[in-house]
Parts: C-alpha cells; sequence; structure tokens
C-alpha cells in the first residue's frame, strides 16, 4: 500500500481533504479569486490557517455541534471554501443557498434549515437577506465584500486570530464521525418548495475518491477554471476532487467572462452544463458562417469531419489522418479561444448532445459527460476518456462501489454509500425515494452491452396522450435543441389528442441570419416570432426531428415565445432545468390556442 492509498483511507470527513492536501501537494495558490482587477492567491497553509481562525471565531460566537450556518453567494470565490472547511470543523453544517432564488424561497429554506448565522458575498444578496430577515432565527449576517455599516466575515477572522481555544476546534473535529451530517442542500426544484438533501461527509467522501480515478487530472501541477455555482453539489464535489489533487482553482469572474479568464489563466480542466457548451458551440459556428472562400470551405469541412467523430479510432485510419490535418487547420483555433491548455471539461446537471459530445472531442476538447443527482452526492456515472471508457451518446459507466439497477418500468434504482441520508425533517417524502436500500431516481435509464449507462427520461416528465400513448418531451427536446434556431424548447400535450411544443428562439442566430440572407423582418423580438417566414423555417427543423420518431410521438404544433426564458422569469430553475408546470401557466394563452383550435 503506497502512501497515496494510505492517506485516501485517512480522509473520511470533508475537512480531512486540505490537510492531504498540504501533506501531498503544498500549493502556492490552492485558490485564485480575482479583486478589483487583479488575481489573488491563497496558499495551502494560508487556507487551512484561515478556516483555523474561522472556526476559532464561530466557537468565540457561541456555534455548537449541529447548528446551522447559511452560505449565499452571487460568485465562487476563496471565501466561500475558507467557511465551509470552518464550519464544517466546528461539527456544525453548512447550507448553501442559490444566490437567484426569490426572497420567498431565501425566508423558507432559512427557516427550514434552522440557520442562525448567514454569510453572503455582496450588497445585492445582503439586500435581499435584509428584506427577510425579521421573519427568520437569524442572528447575524455576516459579508465578504466590505459594506459600510454591515458585519464582515472579517470580524469573525479577527475574533478567532487568538488561538487558545485552538484545543476545542481540534476535539470538536476528532468528534465529527464520518456517518454525520456534513451539509443540506435545498434541491431546486421544477416543482413545489425545495428539499433539503441530507449529506453526510461519508456521502460526499465516498464520491470524491470514486470520481478521482475517472478525472485524468495530473496530482500537483493542473490549473481549474471554476464558475458553476458551489452551491450546487456538483460543482462542489469537483472543487473538494481537485483540492484532494491538489488542481489550483481559479475562479472566473463570471459566465459572461469565462473565455477572457481561460485566456488569462490557460486551464487544464472546468466544469459546465450543456447549455454553456451549446452557447460555446453556437458561438463558434456563428463565426465560421462570416468567413468566406476556402477558410469557409476548411471550417465546415472540419465540423463535418468532427460530428461523425467516434473515440478509440473506430472510425479507421484515413478518418484520423483527415482529423489531424483538421485539428492542426482549425480545431487549434478553437482550443485557444479557451487558453489552448484544456485536457478535459466535464459535464452534467442535464443531458448532453452527443453531436456537441463528439465535436468537442475531435477538436481535443473532450467532454465527459456525467449523471447523479444531489441525492446520490452527485456521480453516478462518467465517461473517460481513457481505456475505452468513452461512448457519446452515454453517462458513462457506473463509477466504484455504486450498484444500479433498473427497474421493471425502466427507472434507474441505486444504491451506495454516496446516497443521501433523507430529506430533512420530511420522513413521508424520504420513504417515497428511499426503498429496500435502493435510491429511485426519477429518471429512466438502460444498459448496453459494454456497460455504458444511456438516460431515456424521467418517469415524472413523462405523459400520455388522450389516445393512451406514451411520450418522452426531453428526447424530442434534445433533438430539436441541436437546431441553431432554437434556444429551448418545452414539449406539451398531457392528455391531450397531441404533443405540441413552446419553443423560445435562439434570438441572435435568428438576426445574424436574417442580415445574412437579407430577408425583411423586423429585429425585436416579438417581430421575429410573428414572422410568417421565421415560422416555416422552425418548421422545417421540427419536421427534420419528427422524421426520426413515430406518428404519436410528433410535434403537431408549436408557438413561438417572444421572451427570453431565464431564472429570474421563473422559467428555469437556477440549474437551468425548465419548470414546466410554471412555463406551462405562463403560456396558458399560446397552450388554449393550440389546443382549442
Amino acid at each position: 500500500m503506497n502512501k497515496l492509498e494510505l492517506m485516501a483511507i485517512a480522509i473520511t470527513r470533508l475537512f480531512d481533504i486540505p490537510y492531504h492536501q498540504l501533506e501531498a501537494n503544498n500549493l502556492e495558490k490552492a485558490f485564485t479569486t480575482k479583486y478589483d482587477d487583479k488575481w489573488k492567491s491563497t496558499s495551502t497553509q494560508e487556507y487551512i490557517d484561515k478556516a483555523n481562525q474561522l472556526s476559532r471565531g464561530l466557537l468565540n460566537l457561541g456555534i455548537k455541534p449541529n447548528d446551522k450556518i447559511a452560505i449565499i453567494s452571487s460568485n465562487n470565490r476563496t471565501e466561500w471554501n475558507i467557511c465551509d472547511i470552518g464550519v464544517l470543523q466546528t461539527g456544525a453544517q453548512n447550507v448553501p443557498i442559490y444566490p437567484t432564488i426569490c426572497k420567498e424561497d431565501y425566508e423558507y429554506v432559512l427557516n427550514h434549515s434552522e440557520a442562525i448565522y448567514c454569510f453572503v458575498s455582496d450588497r445585492e444578496v445582503l439586500e435581499k437577506v435584509n428584506l427577510i430577515k425579521e421573519n427568520t432565527e437569524l442572528k447575524g449576517v455576516y459579508t465578504f465584500d466590505d459594506i459600510a455599516g454591515e458585519k464582515s466575515w472579517k470580524d469573525i477572522l479577527e475574533s478567532g486570530k487568538d488561538n487558545t481555544n485552538q484545543t476545542e476546534v481540534e476535539e470538536r473535529k476528532e468528534a465529527v464521525k464520518p456517518e454525520d451530517l456534513a451539509t443540506l442542500i435545498y434541491t431546486s426544484g421544477t416543482t413545489g418548495r425545495p428539499k433539503g438533501v441530507m449529506l453526510s461527509h461519508k456521502n460526499i467522501v465516498s464520491n470524491i475518491l470514486a470520481a478521482k480515478i475517472r478525472v485524468p487530472l495530473t496530482d500537483g501541477e493542473d490549473i481549474a477554471l471554476s464558475f458553476l455555482p458551489i452551491c450546487h453539489i456538483f460543482e462542489r464535489i469537483i472543487l473538494y476532487l481537485y483540492q484532494y489533487c491538489g488542481v489550483s482553482i481559479y475562479f472566473a469572474e463570471s459566465i459572461e467572462k469565462i473565455a477572457e479568464n481561460a485566456q488569462e489563466i490557460k486551464p487544464h480542466i472546468m466544469t459546465a452544463v450543456p447549455r454553456l457548451y451549446e452557447k460555446i458551440y453556437d458561438k463558434i459556428i456563428l463565426k465560421g458562417e462570416t468567413l468566406s472562400g476556402i477558410k469557409k470551405i476548411l471550417f465546415f469541412w472540419a465540423v463535418n469531419l468532427g460530428l461523425n467523430y467516434k473515440p478509440n479510432g473506430e472510425n479507421g485510419w484515413w478518418y484520423e489522418k483527415q482529423l489531424s490535418i483538421a485539428r492542426k487547420l482549425i480545431f487549434t483555433k478553437w482550443q485557444a479561444a479557451l487558453g489552448g491548455e484544456l485536457k478535459v471539461m466535464v459535464s452534467g446537471s442535464a443531458a448532453l448532445q452527443p453531436r456537441l459530445t463528439k465535436i468537442f472531442a475531435a477538436a481535443k476538447m473532450p467532454i465527459m459527460e456525467g449523471y447523479g443527482l444531489t441525492e446520490t452526492s452527485p456521480v453516478i456515472s462518467v465517461n473517460d476518456q481513457r481505456n475505452k471508457g468513452f461512448r457519446p451518446g452515454t453517462v458513462g459507466k457506473i463509477i466504484a462501489d455504486v450498484t444500479v439497477k433498473i427497474a421493471e418500468n425502466g427507472e434507474i434504482l441505486v444504491k451506495g454509500p454516496n446516497v443521501m441520508m433523507g430529506y430533512f425533517k420530511d420522513a413521508a417524502k424520504t420513504a417515497e425515494v428511499l426503498k429496500d436500500g435502493y435510491f429511485h431516481t426519477g429518471d429512466k435509464g438502460s444498459f448496453d452491452a459494454d456497460g455504458f449507462l444511456k438516460i431515456t427520461g424521467r418517469t415524472k416528465e413523462m405523459f400520455k396522450t388522450s389516445g393512451g400513448k406514451y411520450v418522452v418531451p426531453p428526447l424530442l427536446e434534445s433533438e430539436l435543441k441541436q437546431s441553431l434556431f432554437i434556444e429551448q424548447i418545452m414539449v406539451i400535450g398531457d392528455g391531450e389528442k397531441m404533443p405540441a411544443a413552446f419553443i423560445q428562439l435562439n434570438f441572435d442566430f435568428i438576426k445574424d441570419w436574417i442580415d445574412k440572407k437579407g430577408h425583411k423582418i423586423g429585429k425585436t423580438n416579438t417581430e421575429i416570432v410573428n414572422s410568417e417566414l421565421v415560422i416555416n423555417r422552425v418548421q422545417e427543423e421540427v419536421d427534420k426531428c419528427n422524421a426520426q420518431f413515430g406518428k404519436w410521438e410528433q410535434i403537431k404544433r408549436f408557438e413561438l415565445t417572444p421572451d427570453i426564458w431565464s431564472i429570474d422569469g421563473g422559467h428555469l430553475t437556477p440549474t437551468m432545468k425548465m419548470k414546466r408546470a410554471i412555463i406551462k401557466d405562463i403560456y396558458k394563452s399560446l397552450y388554449d390556442k393550440i389546443y382549442q383550435n
């Protein structure tokens, strides 16, 4: 047994990870955040020192084991991670909250979790919390940004400078068991109130150690760019994994500045949700459309080649020869746009279109798609570009120590150390999903002959038409979202005579298309969605999709929406999933137009 294996066994609680990093990969730049246009790094040692300082300050505030402390941050930053470890070391639990939810949900989560203190990133979040603070049990709110007249997280750090109570911190750490609750994560939920998922140290640590085997990282050398919300378990476990592997973590300023930040830091790895990869691809294609002559011909030759990519040289030597030329002439420019050093990208949260998997792999920027839920800490399966562990159109093979079986109705059932303790203060909902040792995911799937898992839909999203035929909306939606004309689509028709759809257009692309084609169409969203030319062009995309499905599944009618579906508009959850019931309600008039005519 080597040193690494010994250390892996020793890591049983989340706060063990920074100490492992100190021993195995003591980094000068463990975390780097940009403040006032300058990158500021925190070393492994400083990270640990500040976490201990915060723990001592929290003890001075009277924090007891099992107290709940909320963290709400508009962006990922070093302070979040210091607070996370500082809280956990006291035996208290971290309650991360999405910054984008409404103040009513803030109030619900803070009260339901019984949070007594709260860390917030900036003035905007603070103002939201202040609106409902009096309706909660919060004793204090501390800010990361310096805001005049407000309590700062630095006040707690200052209180913890005196290390005389470090012995108590060590005693608290020692008392924390792997099976103890580490965090409450409130699922964003597409319907109803969010549920508080209870994850133990063991749940998350087991997932980190199993995921490490699948992610090609060079311990102590790689650089990561982080921008997905850390309040979501997907990015959170990734950050723990980076720490475990000694990866230097840089926090992007915003999603809008990803490309700019990537140019600055040249990351080897990053994570994203499918919608972001779709946007990156769409921008690349739009740029290609502006080319002319031989450059344009070569660009789209490379694109078409990439769309036919198969891993492990399955297309034969002639394809691989052409691919090497395409990589030199075209795809190196794609790589350069994201820093030029990317070895791997990871995708989660929703289904990734196979065409994106193929083309980015062809461009030597492979996206490793995985699958999981908050309730499973989250990883259940993930692709791995090594050892023939990568198959586009699947979510990879099941990770170590996790068992998956497919129920008779096609539902994916999961058992393993990563499965949650249950829903906080909700035994009834816990019993609905945890049965006979298995977690019922609500997703449908199947295994291929080589053990790769494929997601085929959600049991809750499946519906039956009035003719008794079943329709699986995500399959149709995924196919149609491959169109450059379509940004979002929701298939409807539960209990109705036929499937139909609401479609939100890719307005940026269509405006460029209007210019390029010289169409006499106005440029406002309302003018675009009412244009017969646009409607007919979208119909072509729908017809193309319909040809791949049975007659009972095909979209017979659609309506275009003039507004952009967003989190703030209520259409999407913070993880960019559609709130189907709400979208249906927002567009009730369009629904009636479809089914009452």
